[in-house]
């Protein structure tokens, strides 16, 4: 059975798009990270998140210089869309040439992103050209699937915890990057920058 790298933040959307994967794929879930001196233990998150889902985690470590060209982006617009696509894209490339570099130990890449999301979004040129310079195929489990679709899909498949985003955490670029943030422009502006909203972890399938 092929095997996807799929890129996991222990919450529902990753989740959910790995489960979709799994009876078809061998699925290992990447728990990416910036590795960041005193920084969120992310990895730790996903790992005891895909435990309970029953998949392999393995930890991707990131380039620290892109979390910090995110952040200062992120503070300059005054918004976190345009510095969290960067990440996305830097965190499909590292996981992708590592798929290259492996002897073609995986296959395909994946992710959670949805139809609906405004930022991560690959659009398609980016698509062609990661498959085309890695040897791999990329896959978007979600991305014929609406918020409603995915949270009904959601809930047959998995539990799910759910809490304000900087009460929850999450294996996600978001934790690192809020605390980057904050270690660097003060918690006042993450707050400024970040919106408010409901955050997800995954505590097992429903199975």
């Amino acid at each position: 059975m092929p095997t996807v790298a799929t890129l996991f933040s222990a919450g529902k959307d990753s989740a959910l798009a790995a489960t979709l994967l799994d009876p078809f794929y061998d699925v290992v879930l990447c728990s990416c990270t910036f590795a960041l001196e005193n920084g969120p233990a992310v990895v730790d998150t996903a790992r005891e998140a895909g435990e309970r889902v029953g998949l392999a985690v393995e930890r991707v470590e990131l380039d620290e210089s892109v979390a910090r060209e995110a952040v200062d982006r992120m503070v300059a617009d005054g918004y976190p869309r345009n510095g969290i696509q960067l990440v996305h894209e830097h965190a499909l490339e590292t996981v992708a040439a590592r798929a290259a570099v492996g002897g073609g130990s995986f296959s395909a890449v994946a992710d959670g992103t949805r139809r609906d999301d405004r930022a991560p979004v690959i659009d398609r040129p980016f698509a062609q050209s990661l498959e085309d310079r890695n040897g791999i195929d990329y896959l978007r489990p979600l991305a014929g699937y609406g918020r409603g679709a995915i949270d009904e899909l959601a809930d047959r498949l998995l539990d799910v915890e759910t809490g304000p985003s900087e009460q929850l955490p999450t294996g996600d670029y978001e934790t690192e990057l809020r605390a980057l943030m904050a270690d660097e422009h003060g918690e006042g502006t993450v707050s400024e920058v970040f919106p408010e909203h409901v955050q997800s972890r995954v505590t097992g399938r429903t199975e």
